[in-house]
């Protein structure tokens, strides 16, 4: 196809394959579903709602509620169906980027298909930041620095005085620290303040972890006016669907579910880590997130003896460093009891 730009030639998709099993646990979704109350008034409000009419230019309804529940101002915040597309604009309008190896695919896959230059600095021991090796790649010239924190695939928390080190760097430089916040509230981290100080540092976050909404696809940007009005114009008009935008404004005016089930989720997490550090073959590393990394002895017949018992996770050993690994997302009690069993029947011991 002449047509087309030549680095779109051969590209690799976004690596994921969808495979159906009775316990999902490979995508880091929230295990449970909209309370049934909400539910209801959001088909109440679909019911009232006039389908053939074009939703708000820029989900002006959703980021004036959003800006009330946030306390950040509305000109400040970008809305658009899953956070995903904000690092695409983000990219869009980079110079350069960077990131951290192993990372979220999708800053890569960004910066491929728009041909962005990009550089990825390895994690060190023990997946900590490479500080020095940031700063320096951020002295060299002005650029886009990811940093997923929580960090994703290792679940990580990194520590505040070193993002504080590169929010500096950024605003010396001219760069952009952008933290992708998405499993903020399973860490009870929360870097708004930052951001509100340093008009160098953007916050992105997603309702598809702890609000439970990964099916709607919604996700917002928290930046300076100044960026949020350059990010804007990457995000086609009329973006938000009329239907996402009543859901998120249901959740909005009762957001109080959240907590409860991220209390939940985190005391299965601890319950979850507590029993695995006891498993004979596999090492369980320490989560902020609502998700675990573990290193098995081969990963792949890790992933398919538990999806023949009904288990799906997701493999993480194509990543440097991540050799043998699997990512497992805390699920519902019971999920988490199915897990545990199969994962200790591998090794032919009991457990807790």
């Amino acid at each position: 196809m002449k047509a087309f730009k030549p680095h779109l030639q051969g590209l690799p998709s976004y690596p994921y394959k969808k495979t159906p099993a009775a316990i999902k646990l490979d995508q880091n979704e929230s295990p449970y579903d909209l309370p049934a109350e909400l539910k209801q008034r959001v088909l109440e409000r679909l019911q009232n709602l006039d389908f053939n009419r074009y939703p708000s230019l820029h989900a002006e309804d959703v980021r004036e509620k959003l800006a009330s529940y946030l306390g950040w101002p509305m000109e400040g915040l970008v809305l658009s169906p899953g956070s995903n597309l904000l690092i695409q604009a983000l990219v869009q309008a980079a110079g350069r980027v960077l990131d951290t190896a192993p990372s979220f695919p999708h800053y890569a896959f960004s910066a491929k298909i728009s041909a962005t230059p990009y550089q990825a600095i390895a994690l060190e021991d023990g997946f900590s930041l490479p500080t020095p090796a940031l700063l320096e790649a951020l002295h060299t010239s002005p650029a886009v620095l990811f940093l997923p924190n929580p960090h994703a695939p290792t679940a990580q928390l990194f520590a505040e005085s070193e993002i504080r080190r590169l929010a500096d760097k950024a605003a010396q430089t001219g760069g952009l620290l952008v933290i992708d916040e998405a499993y903020h509230q399973f860490s009870g981290t929360d870097y708004a303040g930052l951001a509100r100080a340093n008009p160098h540092v953007a916050l992105l976050r997603t309702f598809s972890k702890a609000w439970g909404l990964g099916g709607i696809r919604a996700g917002y940007l928290m930046a300076s006016p100044e960026i949020c009005n350059v990010i804007q114009n990457f995000v086609p008009p009329f973006g938000l669907p009329a239907h996402t935008a009543q859901i998120l404004l249901t959740v909005l005016e009762s957001p109080g579910y959240v907590q409860g089930i991220v209390q939940t989720l985190l005391s299965e997490r601890e319950r979850l880590f507590q029993v695995l550090q006891h498993h004979p073959t596999w090492k369980v590393y320490p989560s902020q997130t609502n998700f675990f990394l573990i290193r098995t002895p081969d990963a792949a017949a890790a992933y398919s003896a538990l999806l023949a018992q009904g288990i799906l996770v997701r493999r993480q050993d194509h990543y440097r460093g991540l050799e043998g690994c699997i990512r497992v997302s805390v699920g519902t009690p019971q999920e988490n009891q199915r897990f545990l069993e199969a994962a200790f029947s591998l090794a032919e011991v009991p457990h807790a």
